[in-house]
């Protein structure tokens, strides 16, 4: 990671009366270290990401992650843009919702505005080279494909090696490694090309039982970035999240190693701010 790369600064916001403020910050701090540990080196950025008790607290300069109950229609999910031109995302509270904010947060880092492309070849037989969106969680977004950071469920993403032409032995294609090879689309998950020849737009989706193609047609950036566009035909990647089994126990057991870890510092702390202030 160049240590020149810019500073961009995140705000996990909740504004559902269902998420105390301790979860949503145990999320946050899993995010800040997704971000700084695993997201940043991979794709050579930097980012914070913090907690805020509600969204008029947010700095100016922070671009938010706004949890709430109901965010209206499936579509609305995933990463906007402001009147300013920021981005900013909405995620739907549900059992998997750290999955889902992790998603946001690693693809508005890597696309905040939601237009850039990367050369590749097409998966589909008759294209040639096309330009892919750069939505580096999609084709592995399945609870099943993330992992555990602090004991909190996070999405895996793909490095700049998933656009590579041909397969190599020993490059790491997704962080986690469910990703073999250059351009995999993985159960659940979906990826989006745009095909110069044609100009139209096509995906490859494994939403059901099998693999597919989609072609999409035109699709212009006058009125909403690619990716919002993109968002409103792919109805099936905002359908409510919950952990796969294995991730749930995977993120229960660390998440159990982690308060046996921390509990006994925090009463080491307690008893040493208790001197401080003269209550022992």
């Amino acid at each position: 990671m160049s240590p020149l790369a810019p500073l961009q600064q995140l705000a996990l916001v909740s504004e559902t009366s269902k998420l105390a403020f301790g979860e949503l910050a145990r999320v946050s701090a899993a995010l800040q270290k997704q971000g700084s540990r695993d997201l940043g080196p991979i794709w050579g950025l930097r980012a914070t990401c913090d907690a805020f008790a509600k969204l008029e607290d947010v700095p100016v300069d922070y671009w938010p992650i706004i949890v709430r109950d109901d965010i209206g229609v499936s579509g609305a999910a995933g990463v906007h843009e402001d009147d300013s031109g920021h981005p900013f995302a909405l995620v739907q509270f549900d059992g998997g919702w750290s999955l889902t904010a992790s998603h946001e947060m690693c693809e508005m880092l890597c696309d905040p505005m939601g237009n850039t492309v990367r050369a590749g070849q097409s998966p589909k037989k008759g294209q040639q080279r096309v330009e892919f969106l750069v939505e580096v969680c999609d084709p592995s977004e399945a609870a099943e494909f993330g992992y555990a950071v602090n004991g909190v469920s996070v999405s895996d993403f793909y490095t700049p090696h998933y656009f590579d032409p041909a397969e190599v032995a020993g490059v790491r294609y997704s962080f986690t490694g469910a990703i073999k090879k250059p351009r995999q689309v993985l159960k659940g998950g979906y990826l989006s090309w745009h095909d110069p020849v044609t100009d139209h737009w096509f995906q490859q989706v494994f939403f059901g039982k099998n693999s597919a193609f989609r072609d999409l047609g035109k699709i212009t950036q006058a009125a909403k970035s690619i990716r919002r566009q993109i968002y409103d035909v792919t109805q099936e990647s905002f359908k409510p999240r919950k952990p796969s089994v294995k991730m749930a126990m995977l993120a229960s057991g660390s998440l159990g190693r982690a308060t046996e870890a921390g509990a006994p510092r925090a009463a080491r702390l307690h008893t040493q701010i208790d001197e401080l202030l003269g209550k022992a």
